[in-house]
Order: C-alpha cells, then sequence, then structure tokens
C-alpha cells in the first residue's frame, strides 16, 4: 500500500518511515508526486494535519498521513506552536524553504532565545498530530497525539535531529533532543508516541500491517 506524506521534510519523511515500517506501507513524499504544500491557515495541529491530508490524498487519489507538529513553550502561552517551522521570519522564497531548512530553523533558535531570554520557567513540549486518510473524502480520518516534555536549555547542545532538537533538554533522558542517537530518538518522540498509536489505528481501522 502506498501512503503520501504531506510533506517535502525529508528528515521527517526518514523518520516517519521508520516508524510506520511495521505496517508494510511504501511511504512516499508528496512533492515526489508533484503535490505542492498545502496551506496551512489554521491555529491548532490537528485542523492543519487533516488539511494537508486531504489536499495531498485529493491530488493522489490515494491514502495520506500528515504531521503537524511544532513547539509549545509554555511560558510564551503555548508559542511557537503551529508555526514552529516558519517562527523566524526570514527572507526564503517558498520554493527554496525546504531545501534552505538549516537556514530557517537556526533562525528559528535564535528568535526563541530572545524571546526567553531572562524567563526562569522554561517548560516546553513538542507535539506531533498525527492524521491519516483513506481518501479526501474520508469522513473516518485517524489521529493521534503524541506529546514530549522538557525545558528549552539556555544555549544549543548536540548536532543531531532538526527543528529546535539543539534547544529541547530532555529531563528523562538527562540530554537535548539533538544529542540522542536516531534510534533511542525515534522510540520516546513526540513522533514516535503518536506513530505508535497510529500503527494501532490503521491496523484495527484499516486492517493492514
Amino acid at each position: 500500500m502506498q501512503l503520501v506524506l504531506a510533506s517535502n521534510n525529508a528528515k521527517k519523511l526518514r523518520e516517519l518511515g521508520v516508524m510506520l515500517a511495521p505496517l508494510g506501507v511504501q511511504l512516499v513524499a508528496q512533492g515526489a508526486l508533484g503535490v505542492s504544500e498545502s496551506e496551512e491557515p489554521h491555529h491548532t495541529f490537528i485542523e492543519n494535519a487533516l488539511l494537508k491530508a486531504r489536499h495531498a490524498a485529493r491530488h493522489t487519489n490515494g491514502a495520506a498521513i500528515a504531521d503537524d507538529s511544532g513547539l509549545c513553550v509554555d511560558a510564551l502561552g503555548g508559542a511557537p506552536g503551529v508555526i514552529s517551522a516558519h517562527y523566524a521570519a526570514i527572507d526564503l522564497p517558498d520554493a527554496e524553504r525546504e531545501s534552505q531548512r538549516e537556514v530557517q530553523d537556526a533562525a528559528n533558535n535564535r528568535l526563541l532565545l530572545e524571546r526567553l531570554h531572562g524567563v526562569a520557567d522554561r517548560r516546553a513540549r513538542f507535539i506531533s498530530t498525527l492524521v491519516a486518510i483513506r481518501s479526501a473524502d474520508d469522513p473516518e480520518p485517524l489521529v493521534a497525539v503524541g506529546r514530549w516534555e522538557g525545558e528549552i536549555l539556555h544555549a544549543p547542545r548536540g548536532e543531531g535531529g532538526f527543528g529546535y532538537d539543539p534547544l529541547m533538554f530532555i529531563p528523562a533522558l538527562n540530554s537535548s533532543a539533538a544529542e540522542l542517537d536516531a534510534a533511542v530518538k525515534n522510540q520516546h518522540s513526540h513522533r514516535a508516541l503518536a506513530s505508535r498509536q497510529m500503527l494501532v489505528l490503521m491496523r484495527e481501522v484499516w486492517r493492514i500491517g
């Protein structure tokens, strides 16, 4: 079974590909099928994830899965939230945004540290909301949510991962997300938690894997 990922983020494709491998599905990025990025106009992860999944399914006439994820910081009222991927406004054409993801990530991290300068409460969590549909008009989307608790460091640590991983310290693992081995991260992360829920849902409802 082919499952279209409503994203062109290569690292997200790799992570989800590993996590969903037990289902035996072929996960394909929408860009490889000529599908453009969907708009993300909503204020919640679940609304954006559903919109992205329907967009990908409609343009490929098949099943699709979307992950809308981000970082929510308590002291910032939940920001950056759904705009986590483009928290910092930098001059990048939309067509180049994925290829320049490291530039955007670095700008996002700098802005986050600026906003938290002098703030004592640095509690935060990564959120991953996965939505899977069998077709664009599927009335029964599968929804899974993972939350990974941590706190924001005062400076980046680690070279792995992507996004805010270098700034997210995970007390339970005594490490930043960027310092974790990929196998360890894929076991504990917000996306891992959501993916495990999705595996169960797909097996029970879609009867695959």
